[in-house]
């Protein structure tokens, strides 16, 4: 029975951004308006050039390594690192210690490999047999050991888990599953950064949404988006989690009333086909008052079609969030869909 500590979901933003803030490399991602379906006005929150790593996931994992390099340097020393003392040389060299070992549908790793390359450490991602070799090419780049790992996601996660246990290296996945929910709540924290960069700009502007697109693998993201939205926007959305058909395991998780699997064929949504919900991201969603829509495999090219014609180049996972908004506005009246969000959450692979 999974209890109420082990879903809950209280992320420390403040923290978080006071991480990024200190990064070179952090600015705000770009909120962009495009021409959407029927002629409405659709803003985008583009994450193709984030921190260099050209998706959301550059807030995750890369702040998750710093929080647990971080809290093992105090069980070690007793002194609380700043964001300021991570780049000194005997804290490079305490992390050199360090190896951090994840499975990946391709962007979760690339944060692991980049947040373990920024504080000294080591990283070992485990790719399946479906993850394109130029994802193997872009993490072997930034440091990483690249291991190709059973024929699909799942399987590259049971190995990454064998891998930590086996090789005492620290495991920083993305999903969360009975037993391993902390670190995972780390990288969910890093992604809250996003819609506090949002709200900011609605602040300014007074434009608020009035339908927010959050596209789910696992579920970290679709989560953290709507834990922070219903938390503190001053005008609240409809909230609305896309998945692919062949990997609707939020969906289901949410029609079974218990995390459950979404069974299907593999998705050229790559990064957006996992089977197994996070059981904290589902328990989430759960109390966030979110709608699910799924989008077939031709659906999703189309809708990168489509943003690459408008100048947005992205996946079919990237684009997930306007398909669904497009499919809806095929199916809708005029008008009804008068100020909607997506998220471009990757650029071309």
């Amino acid at each position: 029975m999974l209890d109420k500590d082990t879903l809950s979901f209280d992320p420390n933003v403040a923290r978080a951004m006071e991480f990024f803030r200190s990064q070179e490399h952090y600015d705000v991602s770009p909120l962009i308006e495009i021409d959407g379906p029927g002629g409405v006005k659709v803003l985008a929150k583009d994450e193709t050039g984030r921190m260099g790593l050209g998706a959301f996931k550059a807030l995750g994992a890369p702040y998750a390594v710093a929080r647990i390099l971080a809290e093992a340097w105090e069980a070690k020393t007793g002194e609380v690192l700043t964001p300021a003392r991570m780049g000194d040389a005997d804290v490079r060299d305490f992390a050199a210690t360090h190896t951090f070992v994840c499975a990946s549908a391709g962007n979760h790793g690339m944060g692991v490999a980049a947040g373990a390359r920024d504080m000294g450490a080591k990283a070992r991602i485990h790719l399946a047999a479906t993850v394109p070799a130029g994802f193997a090419d872009r993490l072997k780049a930034l440091g990483a050991e690249v291991v190709r790992s059973g024929d699909v996601y799942e399987e590259s996660v049971a190995e990454a888990i064998a891998d930590a246990e086996r090789s005492g290296a620290t495991l920083l996945a993305d999903g969360t599953w009975e037993g391993y929910t902390e670190i995972p709540k780390w990288v969910m924290e890093g992604y809250c950064v996003i819609a506090e960069e949002l709200r900011a700009s609605f602040e300014a502007s007074g434009n608020w949404p009035t339908h927010v697109y959050l596209q789910a693998g696992v579920g970290g993201l679709a989560a953290a988006m709507a834990h922070m939205i219903r938390l503190n926007w001053a005008e609240q959305p409809e909230l609305i989690v896309v998945e692919p058909e062949a990997a609707a395991c939020l969906q289901a998780s949410h029609k079974a009333g218990k995390p459950t699997r979404g069974e299907g064929p593999e998705s050229n949504m790559g990064r957006l086909d996992c089977k197994d919900a996070s059981i904290v991201a589902w328990s989430v969603l759960e109390r966030c008052d979110v709608r699910y829509e799924t989008l077939t495999e031709d659906e999703g090219q189309a809708a990168a079609d489509e943003l690459a014609a408008l100048g947005v180049a992205t996946t079919p996972s990237g684009a997930a969030g306007y398909g669904a908004l497009c499919k809806r506005a095929a199916a809708a009246s005029a008008g009804a869909e008068p100020r909607p969000l997506v998220f471009i959450s990757e650029g071309p692979a």
